[in-house]
């Protein structure tokens, strides 16, 4: 895994088993490879609704095995697709009771991604209507505000994303993450990238690989080194979107993108600001010294 130290890290962005997919690890194999290579914090995804019930399992599992010999937790999550109901400010407020950290909107379920994929939209979830955000939205983002939780843009459009982060910020949210705006899915170019950023202070989540279809992936660390001499560190969170098994495991990869930043001269202080910083602040953990 090369030189660097994954001592802290934080991913905020892990797909597992169970999934309709079939992923690398499962929670307990991805938080013991966690807890093995010393991180902080990982957040786990699905795009079928929701981990924290999973999460809470994984942090259990940790106290019983392992009795408190390490610094680990596991968090979790919701995606706002059709399978939780789209945007149901009812099930974003029982995931968030229950100790979700991040809201994403949808992801397979958003009218761009069904578009992209050549899919009938006529059973997406929209986010926007008419150059405005849907309403249920105001509801989804008070209870994001009230829990100083996590909104992530997902799958949705640059065009959207310009509209939900103004709706966002206007209702009081905090904490807005750009979901990997580099993939082909989302499209974003670097000056709607450093727009939303001058504008409305988001943190970029950029990705380790970008899934291309067929099974195919693309390595995003050229076009990632770029945006952070572009945009800058300080907006830039770094995160896998691992668990797929066309990809390394997910400390391999975590591991790999660090040092390759580090090899093409990011200054450590600026990795560990993007894989530790960011993160702990978006998530509430005492700050990274």
């Amino acid at each position: 895994m090369g030189k660097v130290s994954l001592q802290g890290v934080i991913d905020m962005h892990v797909h597992t088993n169970p999934d309709l997919r079939k992923r690398a690890y499962d929670d307990f194999e991805l938080m013991e490879a966690a807890i093995r290579v010393g991180a902080r914090a990982i957040v786990i995804k699905t795009h079928q609704g929701t981990t924290q019930d999973r999460a809470y399992l994984c942090n259990r599992h940790n106290e019983i095995v392992h009795g408190g010999d390490n610094n680990f937790t596991m968090f979790g999550s919701i995606t706002l697709n059709r399978v939780v109901g789209g945007i149901n400010p009812k099930a974003v407020d029982s995931s968030l009771k229950l100790g979700a950290k991040v809201v994403w909107l949808p992801t397979q379920s958003a009218k761009n991604h069904m578009e992209k994929m050549h899919q009938d939209v006529s059973g997406c979830v929209e986010v926007t209507r008419d150059g405005k955000i849907v309403p249920e939205l105001k509801d989804v983002f008070s209870l994001i505000r009230d829990h100083d939780a996590v909104l992530g843009t997902a799958h949705i459009s640059p065009a959207e994303s310009l509209i939900v982060v103004e709706a966002a910020r206007d209702a009081g949210v905090k904490n807005i993450v750009i979901t990997h705006p580099e993939w082909w899915i989302v499209g974003m170019t670097m000056e709607e990238q450093k727009r939303l950023v001058e504008d409305y202070d988001v943190i970029l989540e950029r990705c380790f690989a970008q899934n291309m279809g067929g099974g195919k992936y693309k390595s995003n660390l050229p076009d990632n080194l770029e945006t952070i001499r572009e945009i800058g560190y300080e907006h830039v969170m770094v995160d896998t979107d691992g668990g797929q098994t066309e990809n390394p495991n997910w400390e391999i990869a975590m591991a790999e993108y660090m040092q390759y930043l580090i090899d093409h001269g990011v200054p450590e202080e600026q990795v560990y600001y993007m894989t530790k910083t960011i993160p702990s602040r978006l998530l509430g953990l005492e700050a990274q010294d």
